[in-house]
């Protein structure tokens, strides 16, 4: 246990010190530019390890849920710990986010916290976190291209067609199946039960707000499309159309 604490505290203070170079390196960008380049860096990483355990490494977080948690699985976690605590702090010092995503980090860490002091349960834990970080780089993307003025392009449309896919595919369809497992298997505890439910919930009104983004953003493309064509209309006039 000395150890798995050991490796949060140091993946801690890596990201730490990550954030304080981006912040030295981009000193004409805000505090939240720098915090972002280390949440997308976090993102791709831990994308691609969790990614790696659940699908190929295993064992297989649907079949295999309460299993006991290997070497690769602490390392990972211990990780992602350390990014959450850290990104929990910034949120909290510069109150940038709102409460749910404040719950979420919370439960994240909570979460994390115990499986890596059972010793079990990381195979199911993983997989969440494989599905819930998967749309993050994307997320960060939309963001960056806010800021330099790109946003309203075709990569922009891109960039939210596949962080909206994957977050009704991955993390709303396979987060259910994940949730599914652990809930139906003997061996997670309850506490961890729970906290898989509450997970989902929170990714459930996440998924409001995003269907709510994406209702807004159809509706203004249709009148767009509207407006547009009502312009290059040829105009009648007295039963005639007008000269132009």
């Amino acid at each position: 246990m000395i150890s798995i604490i050991f490796e949060v505290t140091c993946s801690l203070f890596a990201w730490l010190s990550l954030y304080a170079f981006f912040c030295c390196w981009n000193k004409h960008r805000s505090y939240e530019w720098s915090c972002r380049l280390v949440t997308l860096l976090h993102g791709v990483i831990v994308t691609c390890l969790s990614g790696y355990i659940a699908l190929l490494d295993g064992p297989w977080p649907l079949t295999h849920a309460g299993s006991p948690n290997t070497s690769l699985q602490t390392h990972v976690l211990s990780l992602t710990l350390g990014y959450f605590i850290f990104d929990l702090g910034w949120c909290l010092y510069f109150q940038t986010e709102g409460d749910l995503m404040l719950f979420h980090h919370t439960l994240s860490i909570c979460g994390m916290i115990m499986v890596l002091g059972l010793g079990k349960s990381a195979t199911e834990v993983n997989a969440v976190v494989f599905v819930s970080e998967i749309t993050n780089p994307l997320l960060q993307t939309r963001w960056f291209l806010r800021e330099i003025g790109c946003y309203h392009s075709i990569l922009g449309e891109v960039v939210d067609f596949f962080f909206v896919f994957l977050f009704l595919v991955l993390r709303i369809g396979g987060g259910a199946l994940i949730v599914y497992a652990m809930v139906t298997s003997p061996d997670p505890i309850w506490l961890l039960k729970a906290g898989g439910l509450a997970m989902y919930i929170v990714s459930l009104r996440f998924m409001v707000e995003i269907s709510c983004f994406v209702r807004r953003k159809i509706l203004k493309k249709f009148n767009s499309w509207r407006s547009m064509r009502s312009m290059n209309a040829p105009v009648k006039t007295n039963g005639h159309l007008a000269a132009h």
